[in-house]
């Protein structure tokens, strides 16, 4: 390569043709597949495009994406482009025929260098080469490289297959039979309640409403499955015969019903209640094809068509906008996205009927997408397959600056707007923390109006250091890919999800989810919990789950973006200027108190907002924060979060919004039965008070009274010209 750099001005024929061997073997070991020219020129790199400075993304001869590679490589590839291209100029002088035969010399050393008669093909190289190694950056270690696909690549492919086949089934085993071993004794306890002629769910906080809701549901099933005619001739939602199924919003007529079936189908939960949702695909930077739904009401807004939900451009934020209302005169509903957590889908939104958070904001006034990480039920991309280990080298970086970015394009050019609300839940909140930090996409904050984080995953809680998560943690990176391999993570469940009943499966999930988080379904409704389980677990890849559990990044250093070092450094410094302080807010009123605590200490020092904001996450583009931290939540630890927004080490952070729900545990935040009360109604007011067009779109319902959102620089801007106009006066 060096020799490739220092050609002169007046190369020969010859370094031309090293320069296109070089270029070819780079791009051969990048490309799609192995090619030989004739067969598939289209799968070849051609080049590689920075997304971010970090993270680069190869283009193939026709367009397509493929997934990132490590940064020296990257380098590499343009490199060897750009001096084959300085080598090809037509600034050098020759005559068209020298010119032609000196082509004629580039590709057939090109197609030497293909077919391999030069060597051993840089892509039958052992995978042990590309492997992750044991030191790598503390937070985001590169991902290994795999070459295109050799026979000896998919043989070593396969072996680790085999592999993790049966050892993550055996770790799997082990986790189920903890989580039955465990619940043997709350199972005791009841039977010896219940022959004490006690009822134990009389404990349980929402008992009675528990209990009212069970029958408001089984009178619409039987109403629904006697008068299913009748219903279907209504078109307004309204009957005056007795015992006609509706939903709480007399305004929204059902178009599905009876007794719930138990679907992994969020359009199905959503007619139950009177909206639908239509499947939009979207294709990332790096070629992989996610899911985004749109959950609408059908009276006011028509279905694209099949071409129209299909993927568009890699390239985001391009393209016009486009509106589709069936009224065009009447005012838009502001967009806002919901992103899920780790081994969840968006459905996890739509399992609750109308305390379902995803439909809550539909029917209050909001123009809702759920959005769904890559993989996630149909691992998918323009050129990959499902056994190529390419398709599954990725982590939470590229969740948040190739998925996120992707989804908050997609709505962008669906509704028309330049800005959209940001709702996320657990992992969701960590690859937004992450896409927005500075150093790696903080230009989407510019797209945002607002980020509402329930239980915010920046800070690992105890949880972390169960024994299972330490074994994880524990063994090298080779173990771990022996025993979880270089593909899905634990496949075996997704089959499981095929295999079993919905009710046993639910039942299953409810109990290793609980035995691994220490969840509780204390607050649920427990009458839905099987369909909360049947959007869980999705496919995630085994390197993602290495960056969470792995003995390398966040369960090392147990935050997302600050070593362990840093972060710990930091509160013995807030503790030693005497600012360190529980973070206790609570109740609505109360919710702006953080953020004019944070502004106040700001204006007051300012030398030690410059000192502390040396080490901040964040830059004047990030978005305003709102943040529901869970009181009880030992997997993640939200306080922590909270106490770095209060003592000044984000200066750019506005936090509009922020409570600590005392009792809540992580998932409480979006299932709980009081949610809508604790949560949904907060987030509702929060997305308005912080919409950036309020005069263009309509006023949610339950937000006539919520007065706009203004930002420090804003409030001091007017109280400025308010100065200025009283001195004049």
């Amino acid at each position: 390569m060096n020799g490739t750099m220092q050609l002169g001005s007046q190369p020969s024929g010859s370094s031309t043709a090293a320069a296109a061997i070089d270029y070819a073997h780079q791009s051969e070991k990048l490309s799609h597949q192995l090619s030989h020219d004739k067969e598939h020129p289209e799968s070849v790199a051609v080049e590689a495009r920075f997304v971010t400075p970090q993270d680069p993304v190869i283009v193939t001869a026709d367009g397509h994406r493929l997934p990132g590679v490590p940064l020296p490589e990257a380098y590499k590839l343009n490199a060897l482009k750009a001096a084959l291209d300085k080598e090809r100029s037509p600034v050098r002088r020759r005559s068209r025929s020298q010119s032609t035969g000196h082509l004629k010399k580039v590709k057939e050393a090109t197609n030497q260098k293909l077919q391999g008669r030069r060597g051993r093909k840089p892509s039958e190289a052992a995978l042990g080469a590309s492997s992750p190694p044991s030191h790598t950056n503390p937070l985001f270690p590169p991902l290994p490289l795999y070459g295109p696909p050799s026979l000896l690549r998919d043989i070593q492919c396969m072996t680790f297959r085999v592999s993790a086949f049966f050892l993550s089934a055996a770790f799997l085993a082990v986790i189920v039979l903890g989580a039955l071993f465990t619940s043997i004794p709350p199972l005791c306890l009841r039977i010896w309640s219940r022959l004490k002629l006690q009822d134990p769910d009389t404990k349980r906080p929402f008992h009675q409403e528990e209990l009212r809701r069970s029958r408001t549901r089984a009178e619409e099933n039987e109403a629904w499955v006697k008068q299913k005619a009748a219903r279907e001739g209504a078109t307004n939602g309204t009957s005056d015969e007795k015992g006609t199924p509706q939903t709480s919003s007399s305004n929204f007529t059902p178009t599905e019903g009876g007794p719930d079936p138990i679907v992994c189908d969020p359009a199905y939960y959503a007619r139950r209640v009177g909206l639908d949702i239509e499947e939009i695909q979207v294709q990332t930077e790096d070629g992989f094809i996610i899911d985004l739904w749109h959950v609408y009401d059908p009276r006011e807004y028509t279905k694209l068509d099949d071409e129209e939900r299909g993927y568009r451009t890699p390239d985001p934020f391009t393209g016009s906008k486009r509106k589709r209302l069936r009224n065009p005169n009447q005012k838009p509903k502001f967009p806002v996205l919901l992103m899920h957590g780790l081994l969840q889908s968006s459905g996890a939104y739509c399992v609750n009927d109308d305390d379902s958070l995803a439909f809550y904001l539909c029917k209050a006034g909001y123009d809702v997408f759920l959005g769904n990480n890559r993989c996630g039920f149909k691992p998918r991309h323009v050129l990959l397959e499902y056994s190529d280990p390419r398709m599954w080298a990725w982590n939470i970086r590229q969740m948040g600056v190739y998925d996120l970015a992707a989804l908050t394009s997609r709505v962008l050019f669906e509704t028309g707007f330049d800005k959209i609300g940001l709702i996320c839940h657990s992992q969701g909140t960590t690859q937004t923390f992450v896409a927005l930090a500075k150093e790696q996409r903080p230009d989407l904050g510019e797209k945002l109006t607002v980020f509402c984080a329930l239980a915010p995953a920046a800070y690992a809680g105890p949880l972390i250091g169960k024994m299972y998560f330490k074994f994880m943690r524990i063994i090298s990176p080779a173990a771990f890919r022996i025993m979880f391999g270089i593909h899905a993570f634990i496949p075996l469940m997704m089959d499981m999800h095929a295999l079993l009943h919905p009710k046993i499966y639910g039942w299953l999930g409810y109990k290793v989810f609980s035995f691994l988080f220490d969840w509780t379904d204390t607050r649920w409704d427990r009458e839905l919990k099987d369909r909360m389980f049947q959007f869980a677990p999705v496919y995630v890849s085994a390197e993602s789950m290495r960056w969470w559990l792995g003995r390398e990044c966040f369960a090392k250093h147990k935050c997302i973006l600050s070593t362990k070092e840093q972060w710990t450094a930091e509160e013995k410094e807030d503790e030693a200027m005497g600012t360190l302080g529980t973070v206790q807010i609570k109740g609505r009123e109360n919710g702006s108190a953080l953020a004019d605590q944070h502004g106040k200490q700001q204006q007051q020092q300012p030398g030690r907002r410059r000192l502390k904001g040396s080490t901040a996450w964040y830059n004047e583009q990030v978005c305003p924060f709102a943040l529901w931290v869970a009181g009880n939540d030992d997997l993640v630890d939200g306080k922590r979060l909270l106490r770095r927004f209060e003592n000044g080490r984000e200066p750019h952070v506005k936090v509009v919004h922020s409570k600590v729900i005392e009792g809540y545990e992580h998932l409480d935040v979006i299932w709980a039965m009081d949610a809508r009360k604790q949560v949904f109604d907060e987030v509702r007011d929060v997305l308005w008070k912080t919409c950036n067009v309020r005069d263009k779109c309509r006023v949610p319902a339950g937000c006539e009274e919520v007065e706009a959102w203004v930002s420090p620089k804003e409030q001091s801007q007017t109280e400025g010209e308010q100065s200025s106009s009283d001195a004049v006066s």
